[in-house]
Parts: C-alpha cells; structure tokens; sequence
C-alpha cells in the first residue's frame, strides 16, 4: 500500500517546494491539493465537515500553480488535485493545465475531479448546481479528449467545440489517472465510465468500504485503483484500510507554517 499527503496550501503555511521536498525526503509518495476559486461572503451551503468553515479553505493557492511548486523540488512524488473542481473551470484551459504539470514534472501528474459542495461558489462561475453532475460528466470526457485525440472535438449538452489542436500532450500514456471523487450513490457510474480510480474521503460514505470496493471492481470489469484521503493518522484506520483492498492512503496535513508542518510529518512518516 501507498502513503501520500493530502492537505490544502495556502499563502499563511508551508510553501509548496518546501513541502513537496519534505514528502520525498521522508518517503511519501504522493502530494494531492485541494482548491476553493473563491469563498462568498454570504454562505447558504452547510459545509460537509461541520458548522464552521476552516480559515484554510479561503485561502487556497491555485493547485496547479502549488503543485508545479512542489514538482519542481522533487523527482519521484507525484502530484494530483485532490479534488479539482472541474465545474468551475473551462476545459480547455484545464487540459492544458494538467498536461503541462505532467510534462513538466517528468509524467507524475494526476487529476482527481468532482463537482464540489459549495453551490454559491459554482454559481459565481456560471454553473447550475442542479445540473453540476452532467457538467462534470461532459467536462471530463472532453478533457481526455484533447489529451489524446490530434485533432480533438466534443459536442454535448454543456460542452462543444468543433476539432482543434491541444498540446502539449501528456507525457504518461495515455494520459494522467482520473480520480473520482465522492461516495454517492452514483459514483460508481462516473468511475466506471471516465475515471482511472476511486478516490473517497474517509468516513464519508465509506462504512462498507472493502464491499463497496468489490462491487466498484466487479461493476467496471477491472481492478479499479482505489486512493482514500483525510484517513486519519492513527494504525488501525490504516490497516482497515489495507484489509479493505485499498491501494493508497493519504494522510490529512493540517495547514500549518513550516516547522509545524515538519513536526507533524514526521510523525505521520512513522504510519506510512
């Protein structure tokens, strides 16, 4: 099994070359970043993990900025979003972006998507919260599309375009893993149809965890990689999870400046 990091950077902790450095340094292998575009003042949507929102989550870098960062300082981690809100970006734009992150960091890109929970934020980017999961759906497709397609085209309900050429093309072939985000009850149908992995949040959905994973498997007629974030830092969540058939566990980093960071690291190494 896997062990990698899954947190948020932002402009008052660590910054990204330093913790992509200290992941490699002591043996994670992967770095998956979370992003908000925006938080609005006037928030209507309960947040998932609580009452209150984290100050982190108005704070965040851009992911692909950070994780460029953090490619740069290292040779083996690979980095990911975990998760990126595709609803909220124009694909073209994000085919571009992910691709380059994978040249650029030798083929150690990842993308993990999903439709988000905020609706006042998709809003503020044009999206219909109501119909956020068929964007998702057409914004994907049309991604892997202009990652492997010379003369890319997509026509649908949300997203058209007639053939253009895309590059740079991805270096891993044939292209950067799709991770699905969320435990819903029609997630297996994005996995199955456009995603490389499943990438659920611990706790969230997962209480048949080692059930849902063999139905996942034997729904897409693969062994499909399954990657769960914010586990917890504690042995026996972990191996709950390795028994489960899990493949990789990020452990949550709390935002913290560096020495803090560095700190609590090394602890979690001591899991891994």
């Amino acid at each position: 099994m896997k062990f990698g990091i899954s947190t948020f950077v932002t402009d008052d902790g660590i910054a990204p070359g330093a913790l992509g450095r200290a992941l490699e340094e002591r043996g994670f292998e992967s770095l998956y970043l979370a992003e908000h575009t925006h938080i609005p003042v006037k928030r209507e949507t309960p947040w998932p993990g609580g009452a209150e929102l984290p100050r982190h989550y108005y704070r965040t870098l851009d992911p692909f900025v950070a994780l460029t960062a953090a490619a740069a300082t290292t040779e083996r981690l690979r980095v990911g979003t975990g998760i990126a809100l595709v609803v909220q970006r124009d694909p073209i734009l994000l085919a571009k972006e992910v691709a380059s992150l994978d040249l650029v960091s030798g083929g150690r890109a990842a993308l993990g998507v999903g439709a988000g929970w905020n609706r006042e934020e998709m809003r503020n980017h044009g999206t219909d919260p109501t119909t956020r999961m068929r964007l998702l759906r057409e914004r994907v497709l049309a991604v892997k599309e202009l990652w492997t397609k010379d003369e890319a085209e997509f026509h649908g309900e949300f997203v058209d375009f007639d053939p253009v050429f895309s590059y740079p093309k991805p270096v891993q072939d044939p292209h950067p893993p799709v991770l699905v985000g969320g435990a819903g009850p029609t997630t297996f149908d994005r996995v199955v149809e456009f995603g490389d992995a499943w990438m659920p949040i611990y706790g969230r959905g997962t209480d048949r965890l080692a059930a849902q994973i063999a139905e996942l498997r034997e729904r897409a007629g693969r062994r499909v990689p399954v990657t769960v974030f914010a586990t917890p830092p504690k042995r026996e969540a972990v191996a709950g999870l390795e028994e489960a058939g899990v493949d990789e566990v990020l452990f949550n980093l709390p935002t913290e400046p560096e020495d803090d960071t560095l700190r609590v690291l090394d602890r979690l190494a001591e899991l891994a």
